[in-house]
């Protein structure tokens, strides 16, 4: 049983390794773990002078993250469904840290906080997509399934409108909440020819396999400009997004500090200036599927997704 556990251990080891060696710019950082903090993967870091935007920061991650990068010392702008919402969140920020309304599901709500963002008429150094949804039961927006909706296409359309923001930054960074569930999500991957949810299940599952998708798209497109994008899975945090799941999700979920290490160090750390179109967890890359690591599948959800909300891309 020992050499068996040994053998597995070892061959996992040498995956990661593997992994790794094939992602541009990695450097892990000996000392960070799955325990590791936001505020100690941070520790040090002076980000004056830095606007990074983060979505959902009303509760969870989103909020530790906005916490932290205040601390640090960025301004925040922070994304939340309601004004008043996102002003008691920004008020509790040690920093400097300003609401924005953005409701992800309402493509007009996103255009405006796109809006909004522009206007503050300062490149962005990161782009922190952490705002999602675990919906129990088949909601749609616009005929496609919700979970989709929110956790993808808002997302995407918002990355839209503030793309050449984060271009003109010294290094803007892209980081996109995923989860190790997308390789869950239902067979074949992206339900492209029907995005209803009538006729699969999977919903939050098929959403982090957009995420991921997303992201690796975004990193090719990004290739020969300063900018990156990355994907990054927190792990089972006990967060609110966790309030429609089991148990067995809640009981062995990790703290809110330590599910926003990794998205924090991502968009902020000088160690992961090099980083572009990988997987994350606990600050090293992490095992994923086949499906997410799809390049045509990538492109295809590009194309498909900008077809879905032509009509409020910027011109």
């Amino acid at each position: 049983m020992t050499l068996d556990l040994n053998r597995r251990r070892l061959l996992q080891a040498g995956t990661l390794a593997a992994m790794a060696a094939a992602v541009p710019g990695f450097a892990r950082t000996p000392a960070f773990d799955a325990t590791t903090t936001a505020e100690q993967a941070t520790a040090g870091l002076d980000l004056r002078g830095r606007t990074i935007v983060v979505t959902g920061v009303t509760s969870g991650i989103g909020r530790e993250t906005m916490r932290v990068l205040a601390l640090r010392g960025a301004h925040v702008i922070g994304t939340a469904r309601s004004r008043e919402s996102g002003e008691a969140a920004c008020a509790q920020a040690e920093g400097r840290a300003t609401p924005v309304v953005l409701d992800l599901a309402d493509f007009d709500s996103v255009v405006a906080a796109g809006k909004a963002i522009r206007a503050f008429d300062v490149p962005l150094d990161a782009l922190v997509c952490n705002a999602g949804v675990v919906l129990d039961d088949l909601q749609q927006v616009r005929g496609i399934e919700k979970t989709f909706v929110v956790n993808h296409l808002g997302h995407y359309l918002l990355t839209r409108h503030l793309l050449d923001r984060i271009t003109a930054a010294p290094q803007g960074r892209v980081v996109v909440l995923g989860s190790a569930d997308e390789r869950n999500a239902p067979p074949g991957g992206i339900q492209f020819d029907d995005l209803s949810g009538a006729s699969w299940e999977a919903r939050y599952a098929h959403s982090k396999l957009a995420n991921g998708l997303f992201s690796l798209e975004l990193s090719r497109r990004l290739a020969g400009t300063r900018a990156t994008s990355n994907c990054v899975t927190p792990g089972h945090t006990r967060s609110n997004i966790l309030r429609n799941v089991g148990n067995r999700y809640r009981d062995d979920a990790r703290s809110v500090a330590q599910g926003a290490a990794t998205p924090c160090w991502l968009a902020a750390s000088p160690a992961a200036a090099g980083i572009n179109g990988a997987f994350y967890r606990d600050f090293a890359p992490a095992p994923q599927s086949d499906m997410q690591r799809d390049t045509a599948m990538a492109a295809r959800l590009w194309s498909e997704s900008d077809a879905l909300v032509r009509a409020w891309l910027p011109d």
